[in-house]
């Protein structure tokens, strides 16, 4: 058995969904490493610019906000008017939003379901064309979602439609998976922990204090991520479907309580 090409991406063709920053961009430097061609998407042009300059030639950026299913469209048009095929995308694009019960609004509800439920689904149905142009069971393409760990386990704080979407999505993994495996296409879902980004201030402002309570002692590195998404994403996992990778150095499936003595 030759395993030394199991994590090679060489020749792939990958779409990251916010992917000018955090977790998005930790996966796109993974990818590029191994030997992907990375187009990065988020709202901000400026930052797609500026990250792609920075990871090399091999990253693109096709800056476009997903929010909507008309966004979606729009990306999946662009991507096509440079690519035949798609092997790997990145459903990262997130949002949350965290206010009292008795104050939390439609407004947060709807933004945070709709960027972090919606845009995943209907991305993924307008890349069905490209995701399965070149894939077969010998080698498929593949889609992994970017859920949370706060879709299997609470966190302090009330993010009511951030829980309540990452639960969400981890359930519509399967689902998707489900259909989307007659095509030669395998979708999982990644559930982070604490890494630090926009997204996890407290990970990324107080990463020593919120290691604390972490059975590995410490938060999330870059090589963390990359490691679990080059998984994801190569002929290693090809027989991995519909699953969620819980990468989060034990909070989920290895913490006694809510607090560890030191």
């Amino acid at each position: 058995m030759d395993t030394s090409k199991f994590f090679s991406l060489e020749g792939r063709v990958a779409l990251i969904t916010g992917g000018s920053r955090g977790i998005g961009k930790m996966i796109a430097a993974g990818y590029i490493a191994q030997g992907a061609k990375v187009y990065i998407s988020s709202r901000k042009a400026p930052a797609c610019e500026e990250t792609a300059a920075e990871l090399g030639p091999n990253c693109i950026p096709l800056p476009m906000d997903v929010s909507t299913v008309d966004g979606c469209k729009a990306l999946a048009a662009k991507l096509a008017e440079h690519e035949d095929h798609l092997d790997i995308l990145v459903n990262n694009a997130g949002a949350a939003w965290g206010v009292p019960f008795e104050e939390f609004p439609e407004s947060g509800w709807d933004k945070v379901m709709d960027l972090n439920v919606k845009s995943p689904f209907f991305l993924t149905q307008a890349l069905h064309g490209l995701l399965k142009a070149q894939a077969s069971y010998d080698k498929p393409s593949k889609v992994i979602n970017i859920t949370s760990i706060d879709g299997l386990r609470l966190n302090p704080w009330e993010t009511y439609s951030y829980h309540a979407s990452k639960a969400a999505l981890i359930y519509l993994t399967k689902r998707m998976a489900a259909r989307l495996i007659k095509d030669a296409i395998i979708v999982t879902s990644l559930a982070p922990g604490a890494f630090a980004s926009e997204m996890n201030r407290a990970a990324r402002d107080h990463g020593d204090e919120v290691a604390k309570n972490i059975p590995m002692r410490r938060i999330g590195t870059d090589e963390d991520m990359a490691g679990a998404a080059i998984f994801l994403a190569s002929r290693a996992s090809d027989y991995v479907v519909g699953d969620t990778l819980v990468v989060d150095g034990g909070l989920v499936n290895a913490a006694l309580g809510t607090s560890i003595d030191a």
